[in-house]
């Protein structure tokens, strides 16, 4: 499988099943480009972790420290992830107990960004101020599914305006991307009253908050499917799809590599250990999409 996509190389890749992993990859370039879509996560997965040694905000983080928080809220906000982010990543809690406390921070966190009355005119400038950066080869990667037609699915539990408004900033928000996310509500003067439901968290990336979308149905001959991920909630993003054929998982495991590698190489069919690169997924995506 080396020689077809040379990326499965490098050292950050890992691979319980590689026979499997290589049959795989061969039905989705045998089944053909029309048959394919991408479903992403986006903080952590397509855009960066990390970069010369510090942490890369996620949508989340660009919001609550950027100038429209008070000091106050922001103290509030950090709080609220001191206590829950171990949480969220805690291999030996279960989901039934993690779910409520998920809901419980995300709810928390909004109603806190909401008496911050954020101005809609506002989120540009902020993200343009950011530290927010989406994974080395990423241009290579909107271009490719662009240029294809593969409709590119992002799934995310961070806050939609923020990251669409990165992608925009990036350039690449082709008419393929299709989000769905946590999005705020905005009144006529353009002050943020709320966010729309229903709430997307950690942990119910799945049919339950796509009902109505009715966006797998439309894509219901795309059975073949490359899913993107960096935590234990992104594996079942695809749980829409009506009839999946072939679906391949890649996993990016950015923190407490040794920790939860495990649990990762359980779950996802490639991991990416401390990869803040999309080659591996745009070297795979190149041997699919070859004439």
């Amino acid at each position: 499988l080396c020689l077809q996509v040379p990326e499965l190389e490098k050292a950050t890749v890992r691979i319980r099943q590689p026979e499997r992993v290589r049959g795989i990859i061969q039905s989705l370039r045998e089944q053909g480009v029309a048959k394919l879509q991408v479903i992403s996560d986006f903080d952590m997965t397509l855009s960066r972790f990390g970069c010369n040694g510090r942490r890369c905000p996620t949508s989340h983080n660009i919001l609550d420290t950027s100038r429209v928080i008070s000091e106050d809220g922001k103290k509030k906000l950090k709080d609220l992830l001191h206590y829950y982010y171990p949480i969220e990543i805690d291999p030996n809690r279960s989901l039934e107990e993690k779910c409520p406390l998920m809901v419980e921070w995300w709810t928390r966190a909004h109603e806190l960004l909401v008496q911050q009355k954020i101005h809609k005119g506002d989120i540009a400038q902020i993200v343009r101020e950011s530290e927010a950066m989406l994974r080395e080869g990423f241009e290579e990667f909107f271009d490719q599914l662009h240029k294809n037609n593969v409709p590119l699915f992002i799934f995310s539990a961070g806050v939609g305006d923020i990251l669409e408004e990165i992608i925009r900033q990036a350039n690449v928000f082709y008419s393929n991307v299709n989000v769905v996310s946590n999005y705020m509500d905005f009144n006529d003067d353009g002050v943020l009253m709320r966010f729309k439901g229903p709430l997307i968290h950690t942990y119910n990336k799945n049919n339950t908050v796509l009902q109505g979308t009715g966006y797998f149905q439309q894509l219901s001959t795309r059975t073949s499917i490359i899913l993107l991920g960096d935590s234990m909630g992104d594996l079942t993003m695809a749980d829409g799809v009506p009839s999946v054929e072939n679906i391949l998982k890649i996993g990016f495991l950015n923190d407490k590599v040794e920790e939860r590698r495990g649990n990762y190489l359980d779950s996802y069919d490639i991991v990416l250990e401390s990869d803040e690169t999309l080659d591996v997924v745009n070297g795979i995506l190149q041997y699919i999409l070859a004439e």
